[in-house]
C-alpha cells in the first residue's frame, strides 16, 4: 500500500503513532489515542500510518480484500465521525462460518453484518463508475465483520480509525454466494443480527451510502487515488447494515439477510 503523490511526508509522530498501535496489537492491551500524537492530523496523515503500522506489522502477509467502514449514519453517529473509510484485509483475519474465533484473537470485539463483494475481475485507475463495479463483481455474500480497536475504549477520531486499519479485525463470509443478478436490489436487502437469542442490530442496504454499489464504487475510486486499485479476487466489505453489537465471549452472531441466506461468526468463551 502506498500513500498518495500529495500525501505528507513520514516524520516522528508518524512513526510514534504507529509504534503506539503495533505495542497495543504486540501486548493485547489498548493504548491512548493516537491523534495526541498528531494534533492537526488529516485523513492523509492517518493512511501514512496504517501503511506504516502494515509495513511494519504484515511482511510476507496476503492481502486478500479491503474493507469500508463507517457508511451507515448509524454506526457514524456511534462513533462521532462523519465519513467512511478503508483498510486492508488479510489472509489470516479471515474465519469460517461459524468457525470458533478464539478469545486472544482481538482487544475490544464489536460484530456488524454487511454484503460483501467478491470481484472477478481488476478494477481501473479511476474515475470507477458504478457500470464497472458491476461488471467487475463475481458474486456477492452474507457476512459478519468483526471490528476491534486498539484505542482504548473505542475512543477514536477519524484519525485514530483509519490509522488502526479502520478498526479492522476479522471477517466471515457466509456459504451461499449469489450472483448480482439473482438479487434483488440490494438497497432494500433487510438484514436481522441475534445473538444469544436476541435481536441486536437491524438494517437495510441502504444504510450502506444509499445502496453498497455505492459504497464499492468510492472504494474503488479512493484505493485508486493512492496508488491500489482494486484486483480480481479482493473481498470487498461494504459496509454495515446497521449498528454495532459488541461482542461477549461464547456467544454466536447470525445475521440474516433478505435474499443472501445468514452467515455466523462463533465466538470461543
Amino acid at each position: 500500500m502506498t500513500s498518495s503523490a500529495s500525501g505528507p511526508a513520514a516524520t516522528p509522530a508518524h512513526d510514534d503513532a504507529a509504534s503506539r498501535l503495533i505495542a497495543a496489537e504486540a501486548t493485547g492491551i489498548p493504548c491512548d489515542p493516537i491523534v495526541d500524537l498528531l494534533p492537526d492530523g488529516t485523513v492523509d496523515d492517518a493512511y501514512l500510518v496504517q501503511q506504516q503500522v502494515i509495513e511494519r506489522t504484515r511482511t510476507g502477509a496476503r492481502r486478500v480484500g479491503r474493507k469500508i467502514g463507517l457508511t451507515s449514519p448509524a454506526v457514524q453517529a456511534q462513533m462521532g465521525v462523519d465519513r467512511p473509510d478503508f483498510g486492508v484485509l488479510f489472509a489470516d483475519m479471515a474465519y469460517g462460518d461459524a468457525e470458533p474465533i478464539p478469545a486472544d484473537r482481538l482487544l475490544q470485539p464489536r460484530v456488524e453484518a454487511e454484503v460483501a463483494f467478491v470481484l472477478g475481475r481488476d478494477l481501473p485507475e479511476h474515475p470507477v463508475t458504478t457500470g464497472e463495479v458491476l461488471r467487475a463483481t463475481d458474486f456477492v455474500v452474507a457476512a459478519i465483520e468483526v471490528v476491534d480497536s486498539r484505542i482504548r475504549d473505542w475512543q477514536i477520531s477519524i484519525v485514530d480509525t483509519i490509522a488502526d486499519n479502520a478498526s479492522s479485525g476479522a471477517f466471515v463470509l457466509g456459504g451461499s454466494p449469489r450472483l448480482l443478478t439473482d438479487v434483488d436490489d440490494l438497497r432494500d436487502v433487510s438484514m436481522t443480527l441475534t445473538g444469544g437469542g436476541e435481536t441486536l442490530s437491524a438494517g437495510t442496504g441502504a444504510a450502506c451510502l444509499g445502496h453498497p454499489v455505492n459504497a464499492v464504487v468510492w472504494l474503488a475510486n479512493a484505493v485508486a487515488e493512492r496508488g491500489v486499485p482494486l484486483r480480481a479476487g479482493e473481498v470487498i466489505l461494504s459496509g454495515s447494515l446497521g449498528p454495532l453489537v459488541a461482542v461477549e465471549r461464547g456467544t454466536t452472531y447470525e445475521a440474516t439477510f433478505t435474499g443472501l441466506g445468514a452467515v455466523r461468526a462463533a465466538f470461543a468463551g
